[in-house]
């Protein structure tokens, strides 16, 4: 079941720090947040398992 996951959820998960991830978003190495509401984001935690794995694959 996909769930949106908040930015700090994402730190946690993924173990980099918010200068990393968006460092990695503007180099088109990590995924984009969508727009959840008129001032949030959030990341699908589908699309960010899919990263993950992808990361672990390629080690």
């Amino acid at each position: 079941m996909t769930k949106f996951l908040r930015f700090p959820a994402v730190i946690e998960r993924t173990g980099l720090s918010r200068s990393t991830i968006y460092e990695m978003m503007d180099r088109e190495e990590f995924p984009r947040p969508v727009k959840i509401g008129a001032r949030a984001v959030a990341w699908s935690s589908d699309r960010l398992d899919a990263w993950m794995t992808e990361r672990m694959e390629a080690a």
